[in-house]
């Protein structure tokens, strides 16, 4: 997956939740992205975290303590 698409959907679901009060805000981004996204886009968006989170709404930063880091793969 394109950062630039990671960022954007992130992005779409924090504005979604926009306006349920800061706290409710948090719980819910997290809420669907534990819920709906894979394995691998958490990964994405972790790394894209880990590294500042450029472009990111505020509420994806907030809500990330929330939202299940995946474990790192074994090496082969």
């Amino acid at each position: 997956m394109e950062k630039r698409d990671l960022i954007r959907m992130a992005n779409q679901i924090a504005g979604f939740f926009h306006g349920s009060g800061p706290e409710a805000e948090a719980r819910d981004v997290a809420e669907h992205i534990n819920k709906f996204w894979e394995r691998h886009m958490r990964q994405a968006l972790f790394a894209h975290l880990d590294e500042g989170g450029e472009g990111l709404d505020p509420a994806i930063i907030k809500a990330a303590p929330l939202i299940k880091r995946p474990k790192a793969s074994a090496p082969a």
